[in-house]
Protein backbone atom coordinates (compact mmCIF):
# COMPACT_ATOMS: atom_id res chain seq x y z
CA UNK A 1 0.00 0.00 0.00
CA UNK A 2 2.76 2.92 0.61
CA UNK A 3 5.49 1.58 -2.13
CA UNK A 4 1.53 2.15 -4.41
CA UNK A 5 1.06 5.18 -2.63
CA UNK A 6 4.63 6.30 -2.93
CA UNK A 7 4.69 5.17 -6.66
CA UNK A 8 1.60 7.17 -7.93
CA UNK A 9 3.16 10.26 -5.24
CA UNK A 10 6.31 9.68 -7.54
CA UNK A 11 4.66 9.76 -11.24
CA UNK A 12 2.22 12.64 -9.94
CA UNK A 13 5.67 14.73 -9.03
CA UNK A 14 7.19 13.56 -12.98
CA UNK A 15 3.87 13.86 -14.52
CA UNK A 16 0.93 14.79 -12.76
CA UNK A 17 -1.62 14.07 -15.85
CA UNK A 18 -0.12 10.67 -15.98
CA UNK A 19 -0.53 10.08 -12.64
CA UNK A 20 -4.15 10.94 -12.56
CA UNK A 21 -4.91 8.81 -15.80
CA UNK A 22 -3.50 5.96 -13.30
CA UNK A 23 -6.02 6.82 -10.56
CA UNK A 24 -9.05 7.36 -13.24
CA UNK A 25 -8.05 4.15 -14.51
CA UNK A 26 -8.07 2.18 -11.08
CA UNK A 27 -11.19 4.41 -10.00
CA UNK A 28 -14.16 1.88 -10.84
CA UNK A 29 -12.49 -0.70 -8.91
CA UNK A 30 -11.91 1.71 -5.65
CA UNK A 31 -15.86 2.77 -5.89
CA UNK A 32 -16.22 -0.66 -6.16
CA UNK A 33 -14.70 -1.64 -2.99
CA UNK A 34 -15.45 1.91 -1.42
CA UNK A 35 -19.29 0.18 -1.86
CA UNK A 36 -18.70 -3.11 -0.45
CA UNK A 37 -16.10 -2.30 1.67
CA UNK A 38 -17.71 -3.62 4.99
CA UNK A 39 -18.25 -7.28 3.89
CA UNK A 40 -14.79 -8.32 3.71
CA UNK A 41 -14.01 -7.90 6.59
CA UNK A 42 -17.27 -9.76 8.42
CA UNK A 43 -15.77 -13.85 7.61
CA UNK A 44 -13.79 -13.66 10.75
CA UNK A 45 -16.53 -12.21 12.67
CA UNK A 46 -19.06 -14.50 11.28
CA UNK A 47 -17.09 -17.60 12.01
CA UNK A 48 -16.51 -16.42 16.08
CA UNK A 49 -18.67 -18.52 17.34
CA UNK A 50 -16.81 -21.58 16.51
CA UNK A 51 -13.20 -19.05 17.28
CA UNK A 52 -14.67 -19.20 20.89
CA UNK A 53 -16.08 -22.23 21.40
CA UNK A 54 -13.24 -24.18 23.32
CA UNK A 55 -12.32 -20.88 25.31
CA UNK A 56 -12.74 -20.94 29.08
CA UNK A 57 -15.17 -17.89 30.05
CA UNK A 58 -12.63 -17.02 32.73
CA UNK A 59 -9.97 -16.53 29.14
CA UNK A 60 -12.45 -15.19 27.58
CA UNK A 61 -13.36 -12.32 30.32
CA UNK A 62 -9.46 -12.02 30.13
CA UNK A 63 -9.59 -11.02 26.20
CA UNK A 64 -12.66 -8.91 26.51
CA UNK A 65 -10.59 -7.10 29.06
CA UNK A 66 -7.49 -6.69 27.30
CA UNK A 67 -9.26 -5.43 23.81
CA UNK A 68 -11.77 -3.23 25.66
CA UNK A 69 -8.39 -1.72 27.56
CA UNK A 70 -6.02 -1.93 24.78
CA UNK A 71 -8.46 -0.10 22.21
CA UNK A 72 -9.06 2.82 24.63
CA UNK A 73 -5.55 2.78 25.17
CA UNK A 74 -4.07 2.93 21.51
CA UNK A 75 -6.58 5.97 20.82
CA UNK A 76 -5.14 7.77 24.16
CA UNK A 77 -1.83 7.28 22.89
CA UNK A 78 -2.09 7.90 19.27
CA UNK A 79 -4.18 10.70 20.11
CA UNK A 80 -1.76 12.30 22.46
CA UNK A 81 0.72 11.78 20.24
CA UNK A 82 -0.76 13.37 17.68
CA UNK A 83 -1.12 16.97 19.94
CA UNK A 84 2.13 16.84 21.11
CA UNK A 85 3.82 15.92 17.83
CA UNK A 86 1.52 18.44 16.11
CA UNK A 87 2.47 21.15 18.76
CA UNK A 88 6.00 21.05 17.90
CA UNK A 89 6.21 21.13 13.99
CA UNK A 90 2.99 23.82 14.33
CA UNK A 91 1.15 22.36 11.41
CA UNK A 92 -1.76 24.64 10.59
CA UNK A 93 -5.08 22.80 10.34
CA UNK A 94 -6.92 23.40 7.22
CA UNK A 95 -10.23 22.23 6.26
CA UNK A 96 -10.11 18.80 4.66
CA UNK A 97 -12.02 18.15 0.91
CA UNK A 98 -14.94 16.09 1.49
CA UNK A 99 -14.74 12.24 0.19
CA UNK A 100 -17.43 11.29 -1.96
CA UNK A 101 -19.76 8.66 -1.03
CA UNK A 102 -21.05 5.29 -2.79
CA UNK A 103 -23.85 5.36 -4.89
CA UNK A 104 -26.79 3.81 -2.07
CA UNK A 105 -27.87 0.45 -2.80
CA UNK A 106 -31.23 0.03 -5.08
CA UNK A 107 -33.92 -2.04 -4.45
CA UNK A 108 -33.60 -4.24 -7.40
CA UNK A 109 -30.48 -5.27 -6.24
CA UNK A 110 -31.75 -5.81 -3.04
CA UNK A 111 -34.07 -7.98 -4.47
CA UNK A 112 -32.02 -9.61 -6.91
CA UNK A 113 -29.78 -10.87 -4.36
CA UNK A 114 -32.04 -11.72 -2.32
CA UNK A 115 -33.77 -14.34 -5.37
CA UNK A 116 -29.97 -15.77 -5.67
CA UNK A 117 -30.12 -16.12 -1.59
CA UNK A 118 -33.26 -17.96 -2.27
CA UNK A 119 -32.35 -19.89 -5.18
CA UNK A 120 -28.92 -20.59 -3.69
CA UNK A 121 -30.44 -22.28 -0.74
CA UNK A 122 -32.98 -24.50 -2.52
CA UNK A 123 -29.38 -25.81 -4.52
CA UNK A 124 -27.67 -26.14 -1.14
CA UNK A 125 -30.38 -28.45 0.32
CA UNK A 126 -31.55 -29.97 -3.01
CA UNK A 127 -27.87 -31.09 -4.24
CA UNK A 128 -25.59 -30.54 -1.66
CA UNK A 129 -22.26 -31.56 -3.92
CA UNK A 130 -23.78 -29.83 -7.21
CA UNK A 131 -21.02 -27.85 -7.87
CA UNK A 132 -18.58 -30.17 -6.17
CA UNK A 133 -17.68 -30.26 -2.10
CA UNK A 134 -20.53 -29.40 -0.28
CA UNK A 135 -18.53 -25.86 1.29
CA UNK A 136 -18.18 -24.62 -2.81
CA UNK A 137 -22.06 -25.56 -3.25
CA UNK A 138 -23.57 -23.85 0.13
CA UNK A 139 -20.97 -20.91 -0.80
CA UNK A 140 -23.26 -19.22 -3.03
CA UNK A 141 -26.26 -19.16 -0.33
CA UNK A 142 -23.84 -18.05 2.74
CA UNK A 143 -22.34 -15.29 0.11
CA UNK A 144 -26.06 -14.60 -0.57
CA UNK A 145 -27.47 -14.43 2.81
CA UNK A 146 -24.05 -12.15 3.94
CA UNK A 147 -24.94 -9.76 0.63
CA UNK A 148 -28.59 -9.27 1.81
CA UNK A 149 -27.50 -8.74 5.84
CA UNK A 150 -25.32 -5.71 4.29
CA UNK A 151 -28.19 -4.43 2.06
CA UNK A 152 -30.68 -4.63 4.53
CA UNK A 153 -28.30 -3.18 7.26
CA UNK A 154 -27.68 -0.19 5.30
CA UNK A 155 -31.16 0.63 3.92
CA UNK A 156 -32.14 0.90 7.99
CA UNK A 157 -32.80 4.75 8.90
CA UNK A 158 -29.04 6.95 10.35
CA UNK A 159 -30.74 6.78 13.39
CA UNK A 160 -30.85 3.04 13.94
CA UNK A 161 -27.66 2.37 11.96
CA UNK A 162 -25.81 4.35 14.97
CA UNK A 163 -26.89 1.82 17.28
CA UNK A 164 -27.63 -1.23 15.43
CA UNK A 165 -24.11 -1.33 12.61
CA UNK A 166 -24.64 -2.47 9.24
CA UNK A 167 -21.77 -5.02 10.31
CA UNK A 168 -23.89 -6.59 12.96
CA UNK A 169 -26.74 -7.07 10.53
CA UNK A 170 -23.79 -9.00 8.21
CA UNK A 171 -22.78 -10.70 10.93
CA UNK A 172 -26.80 -11.82 12.08
CA UNK A 173 -27.69 -12.69 8.60
CA UNK A 174 -24.82 -14.44 7.91
CA UNK A 175 -25.24 -17.07 10.92
CA UNK A 176 -29.05 -17.09 10.78
CA UNK A 177 -28.33 -18.68 7.01
CA UNK A 178 -25.72 -20.97 8.15
CA UNK A 179 -28.25 -22.12 10.90
CA UNK A 180 -31.09 -22.10 8.90
CA UNK A 181 -28.39 -24.29 5.90
CA UNK A 182 -27.82 -26.57 8.97
CA UNK A 183 -31.57 -27.25 9.22
CA UNK A 184 -32.38 -28.26 6.53
CA UNK A 185 -29.66 -30.37 5.72
CA UNK A 186 -29.13 -32.15 9.01
CA UNK A 187 -25.70 -31.01 9.45
CA UNK A 188 -26.47 -28.56 12.20
CA UNK A 189 -24.89 -24.81 12.82
CA UNK A 190 -21.74 -25.96 13.60
CA UNK A 191 -20.82 -27.51 10.75
CA UNK A 192 -22.65 -25.36 8.16
CA UNK A 193 -21.17 -22.75 10.17
CA UNK A 194 -16.94 -24.17 9.38
CA UNK A 195 -18.50 -24.17 5.74
CA UNK A 196 -18.27 -20.74 5.56
CA UNK A 197 -14.47 -20.29 6.08
CA UNK A 198 -12.60 -23.45 5.06
CA UNK A 199 -9.48 -21.67 4.52
CA UNK A 200 -8.66 -24.15 1.79
CA UNK A 201 -8.18 -23.17 -1.89
CA UNK A 202 -9.70 -26.73 -3.04
CA UNK A 203 -13.19 -26.04 -1.29
CA UNK A 204 -13.42 -22.12 -0.70
CA UNK A 205 -16.22 -21.27 1.59
CA UNK A 206 -18.21 -18.12 0.79
CA UNK A 207 -15.70 -15.94 3.98
CA UNK A 208 -12.82 -17.53 1.92
CA UNK A 209 -14.17 -15.57 -1.33
CA UNK A 210 -14.36 -12.55 0.70
CA UNK A 211 -11.04 -12.87 2.03
CA UNK A 212 -9.58 -12.99 -1.05
CA UNK A 213 -10.50 -9.58 -1.62
CA UNK A 214 -8.46 -8.36 1.41
CA UNK A 215 -5.25 -7.80 -0.75
CA UNK A 216 -7.28 -5.65 -3.21
CA UNK A 217 -8.56 -3.55 -0.61
CA UNK A 218 -5.37 -2.84 0.80
CA UNK A 219 -4.10 -1.61 -2.61
CA UNK A 220 -7.17 0.82 -2.44
CA UNK A 221 -6.21 2.45 0.45
CA UNK A 222 -3.02 3.63 -1.50
CA UNK A 223 -5.85 5.18 -3.78
CA UNK A 224 -7.49 6.88 -0.88
CA UNK A 225 -4.19 8.19 0.27
CA UNK A 226 -3.20 9.91 -3.08
CA UNK A 227 -6.33 11.39 -3.49
CA UNK A 228 -5.78 13.07 -0.25
CA UNK A 229 -1.79 13.69 -0.60
CA UNK A 230 -1.83 17.24 0.04
CA UNK A 231 -3.34 16.58 3.78
CA UNK A 232 -0.83 13.39 4.23
CA UNK A 233 1.97 15.63 3.16
CA UNK A 234 1.41 18.88 5.25
CA UNK A 235 0.34 16.21 8.18
CA UNK A 236 3.19 13.55 7.70
CA UNK A 237 4.73 13.93 10.90
CA UNK A 238 1.78 13.71 12.84
CA UNK A 239 0.92 11.05 11.08
CA UNK A 240 3.91 8.43 10.87
CA UNK A 241 4.82 9.25 14.78
CA UNK A 242 1.46 8.68 16.25
CA UNK A 243 0.99 5.05 13.70
CA UNK A 244 4.74 3.87 14.85
CA UNK A 245 3.68 4.63 18.43
CA UNK A 246 0.46 3.52 18.81
CA UNK A 247 1.13 0.42 16.93
CA UNK A 248 3.96 -0.32 19.46
CA UNK A 249 2.02 0.38 22.13
CA UNK A 250 -1.08 -1.78 21.27
CA UNK A 251 1.30 -4.48 20.16
CA UNK A 252 3.30 -4.81 23.05
CA UNK A 253 0.69 -3.50 25.49
CA UNK A 254 -1.26 -6.74 24.36
CA UNK A 255 1.39 -9.03 25.00
CA UNK A 256 2.36 -7.77 28.57
CA UNK A 257 -1.05 -7.51 30.03
CA UNK A 258 -1.82 -10.88 28.50
CA UNK A 259 1.78 -12.45 30.01
CA UNK A 260 0.45 -10.39 33.46
CA UNK A 261 -3.48 -11.28 33.86
CA UNK A 262 -2.13 -15.10 32.59
CA UNK A 263 -3.72 -15.63 29.12
CA UNK A 264 -2.83 -18.66 27.61
CA UNK A 265 0.12 -18.07 25.36
CA UNK A 266 -2.47 -19.62 22.29
CA UNK A 267 -4.86 -16.93 22.80
CA UNK A 268 -2.18 -14.18 23.88
CA UNK A 269 -0.43 -14.28 20.28
CA UNK A 270 -3.86 -14.44 18.76
CA UNK A 271 -5.08 -11.19 20.11
CA UNK A 272 -1.49 -9.09 19.90
CA UNK A 273 -2.52 -8.17 16.08
CA UNK A 274 -5.67 -6.81 17.10
CA UNK A 275 -4.70 -3.22 16.28
CA UNK A 276 -3.95 -3.80 12.95
CA UNK A 277 -6.58 -4.30 9.65
CA UNK A 278 -7.14 -8.13 8.96
CA UNK A 279 -5.58 -8.38 5.65
CA UNK A 280 -2.67 -7.85 7.43
CA UNK A 281 -3.29 -9.28 11.27
CA UNK A 282 -3.73 -12.52 10.05
CA UNK A 283 -0.53 -12.91 8.35
CA UNK A 284 1.30 -11.65 12.03
CA UNK A 285 -0.88 -14.43 13.51
CA UNK A 286 0.62 -17.05 11.61
CA UNK A 287 4.29 -15.69 12.12
CA UNK A 288 3.46 -15.03 15.55
CA UNK A 289 2.26 -18.70 16.06
CA UNK A 290 5.86 -19.98 14.14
Amino acid sequence: MFFLFLLLSTLSFINSGAANKVEVFFSPANLFIQRWLPLFYVPSLVVAPLAVKGIPAIEGAKIGAILVGGWMGTLLVAGYTTVQVRKLVNTELLPVDPVPKAAPFTSTERFSWIFVMLLSFGIAVRYPTALGPVAVTAAPFLLAATVVGYLMGTSLPEKATNVFHPVLAIVLSAELGAYALGIATGKGFEATLGEYLTKSTGSPGAGDILNGFLGPVILSFAFSMYRQRKIVKRHATEIITAVVVSSAFSLYSTAAVGRFLGLLPSLRTAIIPHCVTVALALPIASLLEG
